[in-house]
């Protein structure tokens, strides 16, 4: 069984139940010929069945209906060999993209491809070339489901815990069990993707209701004592005689106990698909299989329990008298679909007496009746509660409500809802269903099984009218979303979606099944004449221009000044409930949550006042630009609102608090670069700069971690949201500057919002008194008087599991008291000058050797750090152009030693051998401090690597004592400034007892981060960042390219590329950079295998060879371009194209 359906959930019956009905069918057959069967007999059967079962291993590309996107290995044995036909669960086939190959016993491997799964029952099939097995020699396993009795010897040949070949024994006990209920197990994560432990059991807890996830239903299972586990899902049941009595398809983890399926539906779909083979000239064409529902469920229950339903006496007896002697119970409806065709005829309870004039009480027969009857009206006989009524109902096909298609939108899987899902929600087939909510649904809070109601203020009721108005959107429009939860059915939700302004994922897509090929087949969703088309995604940055990108500006800020005039209501879009959904998690640092002591999170719903609220402003901007004077209902809110917050406030929250600002930021999972450890942040950040073309806002690197992200802004000045663009990441110091258009605040929130005055002189000193003001999740500031206990707090941040941006070469401010390490803000004078910020900090306490947890710190950053770069920017500087509001500015360089360093104690220094004389001008130069630098390390690929090493002291730059890190940075800072040495520091070291003159040279960074991917067959490639870099090692072989995430059903999940590893080369040829490793894996071909050398962070070298997949993952990139302040996706290679 497969890794995704492997355990049983807990019965719904009770105990005694349960007992009862398993007396009643442990009736043992009389012995036959079968339980005779030497141990030669079985030698001889199994050398005959051994060699046609086959490993699977299969990948689902997609989320889909019951299943998630993932890897697994399962089994399937070959039941047609002329025609190449493989029998397996349908749960292993799975009812979405798949791609999955067969391996034999004698290991050889061939790709299958899905012919037909089952829409109710575990088993499907895949079909594979017989010619290409060139080297076995095996017959196919015959099907015999009339051979299987209670006491039946039995063998379960499979990939049983994925052991390739296992074969379990046991003997067939019940042939009437009830089909049993799965769990919805999830796809395991590598260590640095997976959430603590205490969160996971705490998610992981269902009760019996939540059944997200597919279940058999309406047939009997056989039950025996085998003890099959993972991977031997699909495996055939065989008899002494080589035969498949059954189809192995779960277990029960608490027990030894396996569930068998039984093959008479399958010997029946077999045959379907071998005539239509033979039909379309021994050629695989898509074959129908008649299949037709009541979209009823039914249990088998004892004549006690029916009777206790309300059965008469006189129609039990009817039954038992028309029924088998071995028959011990009826058929009795368990649910009923909302919608279906015995919705309003049909009850829970209701016992079936007759079909069609017949008696009736066993599945098969049922389905039988069912599958012959598809469109055909059949009249049923059913006892409700002592009564006899009789209904006629329509057999629906069951194939049309079974999706065959899907839609693909910022990487969301939508689809029409299952009949499968339909039973567990208990909702109507057909409605708009979330499968997965990728980046766009996810951002405004939508889970995963959500059903969508509405959307821009339109009913949705199906897949085609929510394309329809998808079509009309622009990027970065923003619409109100309406949804229900089959967790909270009975309350709509609603929230506020943002199409994505940058190109983070393909165009929409429609994907449809083909099952002649066994492939989903894409075509673009969006009409080339829609109204406000999607930028494709195959666009060419060189065509765009200026005016474009200007006009996209202006459109994205005008629909985001719109909030503004409903100040109260679209503030805050989140509410604490907390959901199941997913893997990812949010970091939220503010106000409100201060006893936090670790910023992950679930995603939060919104709520539903909000997002209609905020839906009345979109929808009705036509009518609002007709006011005669909006400014005076805005002047008047403004009044209002800054006398509500003045109240009872220092003054220097008053004179702070026009100038802070609330960041929600969002990453796209397409896009987590750089070891990114969330995909949602939260925090508060200050306006360093406001004028009427730019605003600046200044925040920690904890909260905008990356470049590549969606930022909103809220104001506390005034209450309006807007997007932000992130224009500098400090390489070292910990802070992000943020962009915005103060056009898109409206005149109004232009004139209340203000920058903060910085005060970098004098710095702080212990003793001093500063007030930390900050923002609560509501926008509220709140504030507090504190002192400065140590105001050069060295750093000492180690590396994560998953190397990303730490903050090294720092020192920072503490105090006495302060929120709580989830509060940031700023630390300001009595009159409000901000001396420092009040940053967040990354890092993960490690407990043992394999245990970690990611936590988060608050320390003050001193301002001096950012008014540098914040006047370079302002007052213009050499350096690269970025475009910011329409405007082409010059951005600065930082010149940095690529070294990290920490502080040693002057008392160690003279421990390891530093002279008296330096001793004495260290602590001439800096009595406070007392101090000297050591290197802990040098960031590889940097020129201080060639001539630091580990443990130097460093004492002088050009004969002048160093003490701190700012000393370091002042002195890069002169080379810069009179462009001498080539940017090269003559230093002064202490090296092993003896003091050395080195010319060491500095590296130039900008404040851009990572601006290239490349995703190749699933994974997130990249130059290796500096957190990567600072562990102090790149592979030999001319570096790499850095493998920083994987997508779950992509081709390197199959093979085993995981992150954390460089790729170093690719067929045998050398990948030192993207460039180079762009232009190898453009000559790949679909289906291509590919060898591929890594690398992993700890030194150890691998080869491993994986198949590419074009037609499910192509080859892109995203790139920032500079002169459009864009993130531009495009296309490298992929079944239609390839970039030249």
């Amino acid at each position: 069984m497969s890794d995704n359906l492997e355990r049983l959930r807990a019965e719904t019956e009770s105990g005694m139940e349960s007992c009862m009905k398993e007396g009643l069918c442990m009736e043992i057959d009389p012995p036959f010929r079968e339980n005779l069967a030497t141990a030669e007999d079985w030698r001889k059967a199994l050398d005959k069945v051994v060699p046609a079962v086959v490993v699977l291993r299969t990948t689902g590309c997609r989320a889909f209906d019951t299943e998630a996107a993932g890897s697994s290995y399962a089994t399937g044995f070959v039941v047609d060999k002329r025609r190449g036909i493989i029998l397996t669960n349908r749960h292993v086939v799975k009812p979405g993209p798949v791609v999955a190959e067969a391996m034999f016993v004698n290991r050889e491997e061939i790709p299958v491809h899905p012919i037909y799964r089952d829409p109710v029952h575990d088993f499907g099939f895949f079909r594979y070339d017989p010619g290409a097995i060139q080297f076995l020699s095996y017959e196919e396993i015959p099907l015999a489901p009339e051979a299987a009795c209670v006491g039946l010897e039995i063998r379960v040949v499979g990939n049983d815990s994925g052991e390739k070949v296992s074969i379990l024994a046991g003997t067939i006990a019940r042939l009437d069990r009830d089909a049993p209920i799965y769990k919805n197990i999830k796809p395991k994560k590598p260590a640095h993707k997976q959430p603590r432990k205490r969160r996971r059991r705490r998610n992981n807890k269902k009760t019996k209701e939540e059944r997200d996830g597919y279940n058999d239903f309406n047939t009997f299972y056989m039950q025996a004592a085998s003890g099959t586990k993972g991977g031997s899902s699909g495996s055939p049941v065989i008899d002494w005689q080589g035969r498949a009595v059954a189809l192995n398809a779960g277990s029960k983890s608490s027990s030894a106990s396996a569930f068998f399926l039984p093959l008479e539906r399958v010997v029946r779909a077999l045959s379907f698909l071998q005539k239509g083979w033979d039909s379309f000239g021994n050629k695989w064409e898509a074959v129908t299989i008649p299949r037709g529902t009541l979209q009823l469920t039914f249990l088998h229950k004892g004549f006690d329990e029916t009777r206790r339903l309300g059965l008469r006496s006189e129609i039990e007896q009817m039954v038992r008298h028309a029924s088998p002697i071995a028959e011990t119970g009826m058929l009795v409806v368990d649910s009923v679909v909302p919608g279906g065709p015995a919705h309003k005829h049909l009850e829970p309870g209701d016992v079936l007496v007759r079909v069609n004039g017949e008696v009736l009480t066993q599945f098969l027969k049922l389905e039988t009746l069912l599958d012959d009857s598809v469109d055909k009206r059949i009249n049923l006989q059913i006892e409700r509660g002592g009564t006899s009524l009789t209904v006629e109902l329509v057999v629906q096909d069951l194939h049309s409500i079974t999706p065959n298609h899907f839609l693909e939108v910022s990487g969301a899987v939508i689809h029409p809802l299952s009949y499968q899902q339909a039973r567990n929600f208990r909702f109507n087939c057909g409605l708009v269903y979330v499968a997965d909510p990728g980046y766009m649904l996810y951002r405004a809070g939508v889970p995963r099984h959500a059903i969508i109601k509405k959307f821009a203020g339109e009913e949705i009721s199906a897949l085609d009218e929510l394309i329809l108005i998808l079509s009309k959107l622009s990027r970065g429009a923003r619409v109100p979303l309406e949804y229900i939860s089959y967790m909270d059915r009975h309350r709509s939700k609603s929230v506020l979606v943002t199409v994505d302004r940058h190109e983070w994922y393909a165009a929409p897509q429609i994907y449809t099944r083909d099952d002649s090929s066994g492939l989903w087949i894409a075509r673009p969703a969006l009409a080339p004449g829609s109204l406000l088309p999607w930028l494709s995604s195959s666009f060419n940055c060189d065509e765009l221009t200026s005016g474009t990108v200007a006009s996209t500006i202006a459109e994205a800020g005008m629909v985001e000044q719109i909030p503004q005039k409903n100040s109260k209501e679209c503030t805050d879009g989140f509410n604490g409930v907390e959901t199941s959904y997913g893997h990812v998690n949010e970091v939220i640092h503010s106000g409100e949550d201060s006893n936090v002591e670790t910023k992950k999170r679930r995603v939060e719903e919104n709520s539903s006042e909000t997002g209609a609220t905020t839906s009345d402003c979109l929808m009705q901007e036509a009518e609002e630009e007709k006011l005669e004077d909006p400014r005076t209902l805005e002047n008047i809110g403004l009044r209002h609102y800054q006398a509500a917050v003045a109240s009872n406030a220092s003054v220097a929250e008053q004179v702070i608090e026009p100038t802070l600002v609330m960041f929600e930021v969002h990453v796209p999972s397409s896009s987590m670069v750089d070891g990114v450890h969330s995909q949602h942040f939260f925090g508060t950040g200050v306006v360093v700069f406001h004028s009427q073309h730019m605003g600046l806002v200044a925040v920690d690197r904890n909260t905008v971690a990356i470049s590549i992200s969606d930022l909103m802004l809220s104001f506390s000045a005034f209450p309006v949201e807007i997007p932000g663009e992130v224009v500098f990441l400090h390489p070292i110091h910990n802070y992000a500057l943020v962009a915005y258009d103060p056009s898109a605040l409206g005149a109004a929130g232009a004139s209340a919002v203000r920058a903060a005055e910085l005060l970098p002189e004098p710095a702080l000193r212990r003793g001093d008194s500063v007030y930390l003001v900050g923002l609560s999740r509501s926008l509220q500031a709140t504030s507090r008087k504190s002192i400065v206990t140590n105001p050069c707090a060295a750093l000492n941040i180690g590396s994560a599991d998953c190397p990303r941006y730490r903050a090294t070469n720092m020192e920072v401010i503490e105090l006495d008291t302060d929120f709580g390490s989830s509060f940031s803000g700023v630390l300001t004078d009595e009159r409000g000058r901000v001396q420092a910020m009040w940053g967040s900090f990354s890092t993960q306490l490690k407990y043992g050797c394999s245990t970690s947890e990611d936590h988060q710190f608050v320390r003050g950053l001193p301002i001096y750090a950012i008014s540098q770069v914040l006047d370079k920017i302002v007052n213009g500087t050499k350096g690269p152009l970025l475009l910011i509001n329409g405007v082409k500015r010059p951005m600065p360089l930082v010149r940095m030693l690529e070294a990290e360093l920490y502080p040693t104690l002057l008392s160690k220094a003279r421990s390891f051998g530093l002279s008296d004389e330096w001793v004495q001008d260290l602590v001439k130069k800096d009595p406070i401090r007392c101090q000297v630098l050591r290197v802990k390390g040098c960031l590889a690929g940097s020129k201080a690597e060639q001539v630091l090493e580990q443990g130097d002291m460093l004492l002088a730059i050009n004969k002048e004592p160093i003490t701190c890190f700012r000393d370091i940075e002042y002195a890069c800072e002169e080379l810069d400034k009179f462009g001498d040495n080539d940017g090269r520091l003559n230093m002064t070291i202490f090296r092993q007892g003896r003091e050395i003159e080195l010319v060491v040279g500095t590296d130039i960074r900008d404040g851009n981060g990572t601006t290239r991917m490349v995703n190749w067959c699933g994974c997130i490639i990249q130059d290796p960042h500096s957190a990567v870099r600072a562990l102090g090692f790149l592979p030999e072989e001319g570096h790499g390219v850095y493998v920083a995430r994987w997508c779950h059903g992509s081709p390197v999940q199959r093979y085993g590329l995981y992150a954390l590893q460089w790729i170093v080369e690719v067929n045998g040829k050398p990948t030192p950079d993207l460039e180079a490793f762009v232009d190898l894996v453009k000559g790949l071909d679909h289906g291509e295998f590919v060898r591929v050398r890594t690398v992993h962070l700890n030194g150890k070298p691998r080869v491993l060879t994986l198949k590419q997949d074009l037609h499910y993952w192509p080859t892109w990139e995203l790139m920032f371009y500079p002169d459009t302040a864009m993130w531009r996706r495009r296309t490298i290679k992929s079944l239609g194209c390839s970039q030249a």
